[in-house]
C-alpha cells in the first residue's frame, strides 16, 4: 500500500496540472506515477507523460518534438481505451491523432482528462 499512495497522489496532481495548463509540472508528477506504477499500467502513465510533454513542447514552439510526443502518446495509450482511471482515453487518442503541430495545440487542452 505504501507504493500505491504516492503513485495515486502524483497521478492526481499530474492531472490537475494538465487541466490548469501547467504541462511541465504535470510531466514531473506523472513521471513519479509512471515510475511507481505496476508493470501493466506503465504504458498508461508514460502515455500521459507524453501528452504533457507534447503540450509543453508546443508552448515552446518545437514542432518536431511536439509531433514525436503525440505519436508516442498515441502508441502508449492504445491499450487503455475506452477509459482508464477516469481518463476518456478514446477521446484523448482521437484528439491526439488529429494534432500534428504546435499551432494545432494552441488554445486547446487535452481531451478526456
Amino acid at each position: 500500500m505504501r507504493r500505491l499512495e504516492p503513485m495515486l497522489d502524483a497521478y492526481k496532481h499530474g492531472l490537475e496540472h494538465i487541466r490548469a495548463g501547467r504541462y511541465f509540472e504535470a510531466h514531473e508528477e506523472l513521471e513519479l506515477a509512471w515510475r511507481a506504477a505496476a508493470p501493466d499500467e506503465k504504458d498508461f502513465f508514460q502515455g500521459l507523460v507524453h501528452v504533457a510533454v507534447a503540450w509543453y513542447q508546443a508552448g515552446r514552439g518545437k514542432p518536431l518534438a511536439t509531433e514525436r510526443q503525440l505519436e508516442k502518446a498515441l502508441r502508449r495509450l492504445a491499450a487503455y481505451e475506452p477509459t482508464h482511471r477516469g481518463v476518456d482515453v478514446a477521446a484523448l487518442r482521437t484528439q491526439l491523432a488529429e494534432l500534428r503541430t504546435p499551432a494545432d495545440l494552441r488554445g486547446r487542452q487535452p481531451d478526456g482528462i
